[in-house]
């Protein structure tokens, strides 16, 4: 069974890197008291309809996590890590100020909930590859890219001057779809208080645009702090629900994403169970 207590299963949505509501990157948080079906975890994914939705259980001492977009499972999502974090310290399940971890496909990533609305995770940097510029590149940007790479999180990214303008690119366009990369960044050069921003589109993950993307910064905040001189640096997502994020790389090819999130809601589903074959329905 997935909820054992025959009671509800606790569900809640917070806005990652948001100080208030309805900012950032919204994500639903789901408790199980063990693990569910991957079908059905995908199936409540796309009920949900947020860019990540992610599923928390306890083993063995340690949280368990998987993420689902409405259409696939992801190896890595910053976001609905910070809010999975979050929504443990809403639901009176870890302390303030200690260090835990959660077990993912992608390692363990260590989180610190600060304060009920703020929090710090650590997540992998695979490091940027110099990818061949393509014609479409600059003929969608309309300018001559400053530099172009691909990555292990099978994101491209871009790199445009400080003065192009970001804000306009169109997160529908199909032109997104083009090349191996599941998804793309664009980025550049920030005015204070931040050092740097970036636009994320993700059609290969069933996301026209995500609003702010945690594995992103991480990817790149490396790059920025190299460039820059800066020991940490600050980066912004300008998407139709801005939000941004303090970026600190770790000396064991980690960085620590520190943000702030917000309790949109929170609530119980009905009682799940599961059938002999292991497909979760509800009793």
């Amino acid at each position: 069974m997935i909820s054992s207590t025959h009671q509800g299963i606790a569900i809640c949505a917070i806005d990652a890197f948001s100080e208030v509501p309805l900012g950032g990157n919204g994500a639903t948080v789901v408790l199980l008291d063990k693990p569910a079906c991957t079908n059905w975890m995908q199936d409540l994914a796309r009920e949900l309809a947020q860019s990540e939705t992610a599923f928390l259980w306890h083993n063995k001492q340690q949280w368990c996590l998987r993420w689902f977009t409405p259409s696939c499972e992801v190896p890595l999502c910053g976001h609905a890590s910070l809010a999975a974090g979050l929504a443990l310290y809403q639901w009176g399940k870890i302390d303030l100020g200690e260090e835990y971890f959660f077990s993912t496909s992608s390692g363990n990533l260590r989180i610190e909930v600060h304060s009920e609305k703020l929090a710090s995770l650590d997540l992998p940097t695979t490091g940027l590859t110099s990818r061949i510029q393509e014609p479409w590149m600059a003929e969608l940007l309309g300018t001559s890219l400053l530099n172009q790479w691909s990555s292990g999180l099978a994101y491209g990214v871009l790199l445009v001057s400080a003065n192009f303008p970001l804000g306009k690119l169109d997160p529908h366009n199909s032109v997104w779809r083009n090349g191996p990369e599941k998804a793309w960044l664009v980025m550049q050069g920030a005015e204070t208080p931040h050092h740097y921003q970036l636009r994320f589109f993700a059609p290969g993950l069933g996301i026209s645009e995500d609003p702010v993307t945690g594995s992103a910064h991480a990817l790149v905040a490396p790059w920025w702090c190299e460039q820059l001189n800066l020991s940490q640096v600050s980066g912004w997502q300008p998407s139709q629900r801005p939000g941004g994020m303090l970026c600190i790389p770790q000396k064991n090819s980690q960085i620590r994403i520190k943000g702030s999130g917000t309790l949109l809601w929170k609530g119980e589903l009905p009682w799940i169970s599961t059938n002999s074959d292991g497909e979760a329905w509800k009793k």
